[in-house]
């Protein structure tokens, strides 16, 4: 039973106690009434029910390109697939940060997809990891294979990267937002090259 049934459950019980110790033949209907708006309310909650990663990115508005490059790398069903994933998703200043960095347009980044999907997936998790899961030091495995390590020293920082917002629910898993794009090892030393 959801908190919000529960709670929808408790005022009905609450209210058909106080109906019943006033002795107003009125009760009924006012346990009626309640119970139907209860019941509207839980339904347009749960019709409310967070989406999958890639919906909620795409509702954000602060991940446009990261949107256009798990489009571009062919990410969007594995995203929106059961999980659950724990992803860390640079915002949009992140993005033109990392291409102006590298000397690269958006444009190059999303017609190269062997880099850009190894890329997008050095930046996701198996499994839903919260920020109260993080310990200074850990490290873990990414789905592109190389690992990253968290560093809680000064914030929380993902590989030297700040997450600038965590624990943002989506039904298949986690986002957390970071200030910059991570580059896995092999891909930076092909960059420089």
């Amino acid at each position: 039973m959801s908190l919000t049934t529960r709670k929808a459950a408790a005022l009905v019980m609450a209210l058909s106690l106080g109906a019943a110790a006033c002795g107003s033949d009125d009760s009924e209907a006012v346990v009626e009434n309640t119970v139907e708006q209860s019941t509207d309310t839980t339904e347009a909650m749960e019709e409310a029910e967070v989406g999958t990663i890639v919906d909620v990115a795409v509702a954000n508005g602060s991940f446009t390109t990261l949107v256009a490059a798990v489009q571009a790398a062919g990410l969007v069903d594995t995203l929106n697939s059961d999980g659950p994933f724990t992803v860390f998703a640079p915002t949009d200043d992140a993005f033109a940060a990392a291409l102006d960095a590298l000397g690269l347009t958006a444009e190059e980044l999303l017609a190269d997809t062997e880099t850009l999907t190894a890329i997008l997936t050095y930046h996701v998790v198996a499994g839903e990891v919260l920020s109260t899961d993080l310990t200074d030091g850990m490290t873990a495995a990414t789905v592109q294979g190389e690992e990253i390590t968290v560093d809680l020293s000064a914030g929380v920082m993902i590989n030297g990267v700040n997450v600038v917002t965590a624990d943002v629910p989506a039904s298949n898993g986690v986002i957390h937002a970071v200030d910059g794009v991570l580059l896995p090892p092999t891909v930076a030393a092909a960059l420089e090259h």
